[in-house]
């Protein structure tokens, strides 16, 4: 084999291969003497086909078997003797040049590498990560809620009208036009006066109802409801009321905090503190990820492979594309637009280039105890069908192996956190989730998609 380097360009090598005819021609004949030990032909016993037989019937296909792990081999040796590590995988060129058995095979392969991205110091890196402490207030609102969603039901004694905050048992109609149509009706349906889960204006229109009556509710779908059909259009649902039930609040007591499997309304208290801290804790986490990754981006501007970007770039589009296919207005300069998503390709493979660098130096790893726990959380998020989902990733382990990629960046960003210098700002809950707002709206200008490094 005889290797030519073409060219060098930044992160790109060219080279040209030749491969020797009598090197190509060996691997047929070998393949042939292996072929010939169990060959069956008519007329001939097992093993005793003749060689110049099974060539001719055989020969074209062996020579192309053999050209492609050639091919790849010699592709393969060229890139391990120069040491450089691919990006993609090579590009091979035939340069319109068929191959034909008993002559030289030339070709081309391209290939782009990945970029040394050298020793990183993340000592001076400055962040600021925000703190709030859980209000007793908010506390306080948390278990009323809790006590509110346990609350009972009565019938009204001695009976009254509807008021807001009733409940009334219902059989409804709806017609447009005159005419029902279809999810317009229920039988013994039970509405909450003032919830807001109808149309609105229709619970309004119950207030003051009386059991055995019929009360005609005038309302306008909106515009931009979710069956067309019915979207902006007029209805009048003719209800019947058959009960009218007032709730009966229960105290916030240890009562009520048994029934919520805890011993006592302190110890309900502290978890739901500690679970409101934690929700605190994980916006401040996203905001402080955020801020670190920003700065990783601006600090560090090495090559970026353009087949990586090219790559993410697509993916992006894609999206695009399919969201202008389900009508989501979009920006009309698309050369503005592709412009900017290809900035976001190159920012999001940049950072992944340099958080997968860091991690491979640092030996950060994810463990199989770590996959099966975020596997095992993905189930929780569906109750009841937990063991279905356990399965589905069990018969799917590819679909198991992405769930390595975010534990992993979550890791490497704690590693990298670790390093810097990371001051705390104590600030109100108020502050901290308007601070995430204005950070969110940052990212989706910046962005417009997802979070970089993803």
């Amino acid at each position: 084999m005889q290797v030519t380097e073409l060219s060098t360009e930044g992160l790109k090598r060219q080279f040209k291969i030749v491969l020797p005819a009598a090197e190509l021609s060996a691997k047929v004949d070998e393949r042939l003497s292996e072929l010939a030990q169990t060959a069956q032909m008519p007329g001939f016993r097992p093993g005793k086909v003749p060689v110049g037989l099974l060539k001719k019937q055989y020969g074209p296909a062996l020579y192309v078997e053999a050209l492609e792990q050639a091919v790849n081999q010699s592709t393969a040796k060229t890139i391990e003797d120069r040491g450089l590590k691919p990006a993609l995988q090579p590009r091979v060129d035939f340069k319109d040049q068929a191959p034909a058995e008993g002559k030289d095979v030339e070709f081309e392969v391209a290939v782009e590498v990945l970029p040394e991205i050298g020793k990183l110091d993340f000592s001076g890196l400055e962040l600021e990560r925000l703190k709030a402490a859980v209000p007793d207030k908010e506390i306080d609102e948390t278990i009323e809620r809790i006590a509110k969603a346990g609350r009972e039901q009565k019938p009204v004694d001695p009976p009254r009208p509807a008021q807001k905050g009733d409940a009334i048992r219902l059989d409804f109609v709806g017609s447009v036009d005159g005419k029902e149509f279809p999810g317009g009706a229920a039988q013994d349906y039970t509405l909450e006066i003032g919830s807001g889960s109808f149309i609105p204006g229709f619970e309004d229109q119950l207030v003051g109802a009386e059991v055995g009556k019929v009360v005609d509710v005038k309302v306008t779908f909106p515009a931009d409801y979710g069956n067309a059909e019915l979207a902006g259009k007029e209805a009048v649902f003719k209800c019947t009321i058959k009960e009218i039930r007032e709730f009966v609040d229960k105290p916030a007591d240890d009562e009520l905090a048994k029934k919520n499997n805890f011993e006592t309304l302190e110890a309900m208290r502290k978890a739901v503190a500690d679970r409101i801290g934690q929700e605190y804790a994980q916006v401040a986490r996203s905001m402080v990820k955020r801020q670190l990754l920003d700065k990783l981006a601006d600090s560090h501007k090495f090559e970026v492979p353009e087949g990586l970007i090219q790559g993410e770039f697509d993916a992006i589009w894609q999206r695009i594309e399919e969201a202008k296919k389900n009508g989501q207005k979009l920006e009309d300069d698309e050369d503005k637009l592709r412009k900017d998503y290809r900035e976001i390709a190159e920012r999001r493979v940049r950072l992944g280039l340099l958080l997968a660098d860091v991690g491979r130096s640092n030996s950060i790893d994810v463990t199989p105890e770590e996959l099966n726990q975020a596997i095992m959380r993905e189930a929780m998020r569906y109750p009841g069908q937990e063991r279905q989902v356990l399965e589905f990733y069990g018969k799917n382990p590819q679909l198991k192996e992405q769930m390595r990629a975010p534990i992993f960046e979550e890791k490497t960003v704690d590693f990298i956190l670790e390093l810097a210098k990371v001051s705390e700002k104590s600030v109100t809950p108020e502050e901290l989730m308007k601070a995430a707002r204005e950070a969110g709206e940052d990212a989706a200008t910046d962005d417009k998609s997802a979070e970089a490094a993803n």
